[in-house]
Formats: C-alpha cells, structure tokens, sequence
C-alpha cells in the first residue's frame, strides 16, 4: 500500500532555483572547495542540525543546516571537507555509503573494492571489516552502494545491482563479527539500490534511482529488519531531483524527516542537492 508524504523537498545552499507547483523549494548546494561534490552517503545528527556526507572520490563533507522558523533547511554553514585516510598508501576508491552508530564509529561503504572500511573518526586511519564471500563475484561499478546501522551497532549493507533483473537485492549483516544474510527485498521495476538507513523506528528505508535517459526517477520504500511490511513512500517523476544517492531518517519535533543528497557526478550540467520529505505515516 501506497503511503501519501507531505512533500518539503527542499536544497541546502545558494538561493532558490525554483519554486514547484507540488509545494517544495530548491537550492543548490555550492562548495568553494575544489574536492567538494560527488557525494553519494549521508547521515544527518539526531535533531537535524548537522550532517556527515561522503564522496565518492574519497573526502568526508561535514557542516550545519541552516534551518528556519518551519523547520526547513535554508543553508549550510561551517563545512569542511576532509579527506579518507587510506588503510595505507594506496588510494581508497569509490567510498559509497556511510553509516555512523551511537558511539560515534563511523563505517564506510566501498564500492571498487567491494568492502567495508571502519573509522574511529574522519581523521583517523581506518581499519578494513571481514568480508562476506558474496562480495568478491559482485559487479565492478555496482556492488556495495548503500550502508545503514541500527541502534545495537549491527551494520546492514545491499548491492546496487543483484546481478539479475528478476533475482531480489540480497542484504547483507554484519554482527558480532560475521556476516550472514537475513532476508532479500524484491526488485521493483528498473530501480536501482543508491543508499540505505535504519531510522528512529527501526525499520529499513532503501534509496532506489532510475536513469530514464532524461533524467533521475526516484524511490523510497521501507521495511522491517525481516524484509517485511514493505511500503513504498515515496516516487517521483524523471527529472523531480537529481541523481539521488545518500538518505539520512531522522526524528523532528514534528515527525520522522528523510533527508536526501545527490551526487553530481562532478559534471557541470548536475547539481548537488539535500533534498528533504517528512514521513507523514
């Protein structure tokens, strides 16, 4: 069953693009910083005022939301851009998805060499999980895309591709040291896996993308940590937003909010946006 949102799609940065006919605003989010773009992983505080991104060109982006009298995002303020320490000298490609649990370890998504890396903190050098078996046969370019951890610490990582139209997107679990594979979400459509969080109330949100030759649709749909009771919350139009990569689910005073982020590519003619929808059910 469908479930309705109440649409505050809205982009950190500059100034308005424009103003849709569907009730949300848009800005562009502009970084001086030369390194700055290419995010595709998001986690937004608890309360809603600051965030980690990751790019996929190896930099975590950090910073505060300007947020005003409704609540809605209107800027970004004091960001920086640090980049990930390799676990040694060679680089770190492709760091996809990022999930940050309760005491602050930070873990990363990478999606080149199919692995997960853990970080004490942004500045510190991290230290590579054990592999799950899967993780060696998967697409080059489309293997570990999305990353989420629950309240326990219990990390949960999905493919972009299952390797077959018609086989479901096996998710992956990391706890107590081991990996196993819980259950499987169907593939829907021509959607594509692009990121992953567990929100306040436990359950799985998955960040879908489809590129239609035009442009990006996009698609949430959530879950409970058994695969089950899926709905789909939300899926737009080709061109409604960008190329929709990170999801971050957070508690405001008024009710769950995702907060989304797109990855530009690094070409001119995309753009970085945070882009934000309460969950009205």
């Amino acid at each position: 069953m469908r479930q309705t949102l109440f649409i505050l799609a809205l982009l950190a940065g500059c100034g308005p693009l424009s103003a849709g006919p569907n009730g949300f605003s848009q800005f562009a989010w502009i970084d001086a910083d030369v390194r700055f773009g290419g995010l595709s992983g998001l986690d937004v505080s608890n309360d809603g005022s600051s965030f980690t991104a990751i790019g996929d060109r190896g930099i975590f982006v950090t910073g505060q939301f300007i947020r005003d009298a409704n609540g809605d995002i209107s800027g970004i303020t004091n960001t920086a851009v640090t980049p990930l320490l390799p676990p040694s000298r060679s680089k770190t490609p492709d760091s996809e998805g990022i999930a940050i649990g309760a005491s602050g370890g930070i873990y990363v998504s990478v999606e080149a060499k199919h692995r997960i890396l853990a970080f004490d903190g942004i500045d510190a050098h991290p230290r590579a999980l054990p592999r799950h078996p899967d993780f060696a046969g998967m697409q080059a370019n489309s293997s570990l895309e999305a990353l989420a951890i629950d309240a326990d610490g219990t990390l949960y990582t999905l493919p972009e591709r299952s390797g077959r139209a018609t086989r479901p997107f096996p998710v992956y679990r990391f706890k107590d040291g081991d990996w196993d594979v819980p259950f499987r979400i169907p593939r829907r459509g021509n959607f594509l896996i692009s990121g992953a969080d567990i929100g306040p109330d436990g359950r799985l949100y998955i960040l879908e993308r489809h590129f239609t030759g035009l442009g990006f649709q996009s698609r949430v749909r959530r879950f409970d940590l058994s695969g089950g009771s899926e709905v789909t919350l939300m899926e737009t139009r080709t061109g409604t937003h960008d190329n929709l990569e990170g999801i971050s689910v957070w508690a405001s005073s008024t009710g769950l909010r995702m907060t989304l982020v797109s990855d530009d590519n690094f070409r001119f003619f995309q753009r970085t946006e945070l882009v934000e929808y309460a969950i009205s059910n």
